[in-house]
C-alpha cells in the first residue's frame, strides 16, 4: 500500500482524493491545511469547473497537520501529492523529496523552467521520483489518440489543432498573476502544449497571436514549428467572456490514413458532448469508438495508476516525468514571448 500525504486543500485536491478511492494499492494517510473546518473533514466548501462537489469527509484515520512540517514528520507516509498554488510547489517539493518522500505535483510544475530544474536536481539527489500530474493523456479520447499514434495504428502522425477556452474564472485568486498562478497559459494551455510534447516531440519554434491582460497573455492562437516540416500543429487556448459557456476543449487530430475528431463544452451548466470522438478514415464512414473512464474522475484514477506503477517499478513515468513538464513550461513560456514580441519565437 502506498500512503499519500495530500498538500493543500482545494478543488485539485478533492478530486485527487476522489480519484484514490478508485485505485488499489494507494490510500490518502493523511493531509496539511491551515483551515481549520477542512481539518475536521468538511470539504464542502470546495467548488471548480467539473466533477462533484465537495463533501464531509472521514478524517478519523488520517493524520491531519496544520503544516507541510509535520505531514514530512510522518514516516508511515510514501508520497506527497501537492495540490497548493504553482508559486508554492518548489519549496514544498524540495522539502517533500528531502524528507525522503516520492511527490506528485500539480501542473504547472513550477512558474519558470528554473525553478522546475530545481526540482529535477533535487529529486535526483533524494533518489525519490518527481511526477507531475498532467492529467489529460488519461482522458479517454486524448488515451486513444496517444495510443494511436504510438501504435501507428493510423499511419504517421501529420498533425491537428487542439483547443481548450474557459469564461473568466472568477473564482481562482490571482489567476492573472505571472508570479502566483502564471494565467491562462500555465493553468489552461498547458495541459496541451504537454499533449503537443508528447505526441509530436518537442517544438523548434512558435508563432503566437493573442490578447493580453496586462502582463499576462489572455488568448492566444500558436502555430508550432517542428523540425519535421510534415508536422503542422496548431493550438488555440485562453479565456473569452462568455458566463453560458465555462469551459470548452477539443482537437482535431491528423494521421495519414485517419482523422480523429471530439468536441466537449459546459453550456448553461450542462455538458455537452457535440462530439464523440469519431475516426473519419481515409475511405469508409466514420466511426466512433467505445470508450472507457466517462466520468472525469476516471480520467484523474487512471493517472493516479501510472504514479503507482512508476513509484513500484522504481522508474519515473514517460508521460509524467519531470522533463515533460519542463518542457511544457518552456513551450509556454516562449508562447508568451511570441504574443510579446509579435514574432516567431525559437526554441
Amino acid at each position: 500500500m502506498i500512503k499519500v500525504g495530500i498538500v493543500g486543500v482545494g478543488f485539485m485536491s478533492w478530486i485527487h482524493y476522489l480519484a484514490y478511492q478508485k485505485v488499489r494499492g494507494m490510500s490518502v494517510a493523511g493531509f496539511c491545511s491551515r483551515d481549520a473546518k477542512k481539518q475536521k473533514g468538511d470539504w464542502r466548501g470546495i467548488k471548480g469547473n467539473f466533477g462533484p462537489a465537495g463533501e464531509q469527509i472521514d478524517v478519523s484515520k488520517m493524520n491531519v497537520c496544520a503544516t507541510l512540517e509535520e505531514l514530512l514528520a510522518d514516516d508511515s507516509i510514501d508520497m506527497i501529492d501537492i495540490c497548493l498554488p504553482p508559486a508554492l510547489h518548489e519549496e514544498a517539493t524540495i522539502a517533500a523529496l528531502k524528507a525522503g518522500k516520492h511527490v506528485l505535483v500539480e501542473k504547472p510544475i513550477a512558474l519558470n523552467p528554473a525553478a522546475a530544474k530545481r526540482m529535477q536536481k533535487a529529486a535526483e539527489k533524494s533518489g525519490k521520483l518527481l511526477l507531475t500530474a498532467h492529467v489529460l493523456p488519461f482522458f479517454a479520447e486524448f488515451n486513444f489518440a496517444l495510443e494511436a499514434a504510438r501504435s501507428g495504428k493510423f499511419g504517421k502522425l501529420l498533425g491537428g489543432h487542439f483547443k481548450r477556452l474557459i469564461n473568466d474564472p472568477t473564482w481562482i485568486p490571482d489567476f492573472y498573476n505571472l508570479e502566483k498562478v502564471g494565467g491562462p497559459l500555465l493553468d489552461l494551455h498547458i495541459h496541451d502544449a504537454h499533449f503537443i510534447r508528447l505526441m509530436f516531440g518537442m517544438p523548434t519554434s512558435v508563432t503566437s497571436s493573442g490578447r493580453m491582460r496586462g502582463d499576462c497573455v489572455e488568448y492566444c492562437t500558436t502555430q508550432f514549428g517542428f523540425a519535421d516540416q510534415s508536422y503542422v500543429v496548431t493550438a488555440t487556448s485562453g479565456v473569452l467572456h462568455q458566463v453560458a459557456r465555462s469551459f470548452t476543449h477539443g482537437f482535431e487530430i491528423h494521421y495519414e490514413n485517419a482523422t480523429l475528431l471530439m468536441d466537449f463544452a459546459v453550456i448553461d451548466d450542462a455538458p455537452v458532448l457535440s462530439m464523440p470522438l469519431t475516426v473519419l478514415p481515409k475511405k469508409g464512414k466514420s466511426k466512433q469508438p467505445k470508450l472507457k473512464g466517462g466520468d472525469p474522475v476516471d480520467s484523474f484514477a487512471a493517472e493516479l495508476k501510472e504514479v503507482q506503477k512508476s513509484i513500484e517499478d522504481g522508474k519515473p513515468s514517460d508521460i509524467l516525468g519531470g522533463e515533460l513538464a519542463v518542457d511544457a513550461l518552456v513551450l509556454c513560456q516562449k508562447q508568451a514571448d511570441s504574443v510579446a514580441k509579435g514574432k516567431t519565437v525559437r526554441i
